[in-house]
């Protein structure tokens, strides 16, 4: 159920990778305010993802989530009626950090209703429906912008609404009950094992890796599709189907994999594994572009986020084991949120000046040295998982 309220807010999150176009296209802003007013959807996602983890901790995942589905709603609703840069950079503001406090807070929820051996599965299960929520919502986006943008900002309104309500439907009860069973138990956690994970210094080091290997991952949404159409001259309906092809192979083979990899290696080897093979599919795009090895290594890369992302989170979960655990899903999450901000810059700075074969060099020696030192500070961190 909590991957099903997943789908249907990411479905609805539609309004994000047509924002760009919206504002250059509809409000007629330049390409440098518009850039601007993108770099505060980052920024609200750090402070997001923060207040989300502080306020986990001191209120519950379940009123966090609620608050959170019903209160980014409305904002989607007075987007369109302040067209001017500054109106729309605290609104984008406001609403990607609203939004964001539910990504620990989820996490969080995840960690409580899932047996602890299902627990990888269970972040799979529920980055799937995220994987499954993007697919759908672009291409229903799609046709909504060509009849008017206000559909886009309506719908995106109506799916976190609707989220939000068979959200509290379904945990309403079930979070009392829970509540109650698990209060003397939480309370003897919490004494036990309350330490902030700002004072945590080795997953201080494996959050700033996540951080470094965000970086690189996600220039998926930056330079890659840039990539495609710069250098391997491919189309835009082209373009679209490597990208689709790749939610469709990650929602496909994801839980398999993830079972695989349970089955057949430790934490340290799995992260290992998937950062290499991410850091290899970029190495792979300096020997060929044509659109089959384009393929073979986004399909490459799809294996490596399958390999790395989900066990991500299953090493913050473990790490905390206790009343603390929004914070460490919060510091998790702010780790990634800075790749939002940074990624863009980075990535089309090193083009402009040095080219997409150093980009993609460098990204490969970035990500092996950083799945090197993952293996080693995850072996330190979980020494008995």
């Amino acid at each position: 159920m909590l991957s099903i309220v997943m789908l249907i807010n990411r479905s609805g999150s539609m309004v994000l990778p047509f924002l760009g176009v919206y504002m250059t296209d509809h409000l007629k802003f330049s390409l440098e305010h518009a850039g601007i007013v993108l770099s505060f959807y980052g920024i609200g996602s750090v402070a997001g993802s923060w207040l989300g983890g502080f306020l986990t901790d001191k209120f519950g995942e379940y009123y966090i989530q609620t608050w959170s589905l019903f209160l980014s709603a409305p904002i989607f609703l007075i987007i369109p009626f302040f067209p001017s840069v500054e109106m729309m950079a605290v609104l984008i503001f406001l609403q990607s950090t609203i939004s964001d406090t539910f990504r620990p807070a989820n996490s969080v929820a995840i960690t409580k209703y899932a047996r602890p051996e299902n627990l990888t599965k269970a972040f799979s299960l529920n980055r799937m429906a995220i994987n499954l929520g993007f697919s759908i919502g672009p291409a229903l986006g799609g046709i909504l912008s060509g009849i008017s943008y206000n559909f886009l900002f309506v719908v995106n309104f109506c799916g976190a609404m609707i989220a939000g309500i068979i959200y509290v439907i379904f945990f309403r009860k079930r979070n009392k009950i829970f509540r109650e069973k698990k209060k003397s138990e939480t309370a003897e956690v919490i004494k036990e094992t309350g330490k902030s994970p700002y004072r945590d210094y080795p997953f201080l080091v494996y959050s700033f890796l996540c951080t470094v290997f965000a970086i690189c991952f996600f220039q998926f949404f930056n330079t890659i599709p840039l990539f495609y159409k710069d250098v391997a001259k491919l189309s835009q309906s082209t373009i679209g189907f490597i990208l689709g092809y790749s939610g469709f192979i990650i929602v496909l083979l994801e839980m398999p994999l993830v079972s695989i990899a349970e089955r057949t290696m430790k934490i340290p080897q799995i992260l290992f594994a998937g950062v290499f093979l991410s850091g290899l599919s970029y190495l792979m795009m300096v020997f060929g572009s044509n659109i089959s090895w384009l393929i073979v290594a986004m399909t490459v890369l799809c294996v490596g986020e399958i390999w790395a992302l989900p066990f991500m989170s299953t090493v913050t979960a473990l790490r905390s084991e206790g009343g603390n655990k929004g914070a460490y899903m919060g510091l998790n999450g702010i780790a990634f949120s800075f790749s939002f901000i940074i990624t863009p810059f980075l990535g089309t700075y090193v083009v402009s000046r040095f080219g997409f074969d150093s980009l993609w060099y460098g990204s490969f020696a970035v990500l092996a040295l950083s799945a090197i030192l993952l293996y080693i500070v995850v072996k330190k961190m979980l020494p008995n998982r």
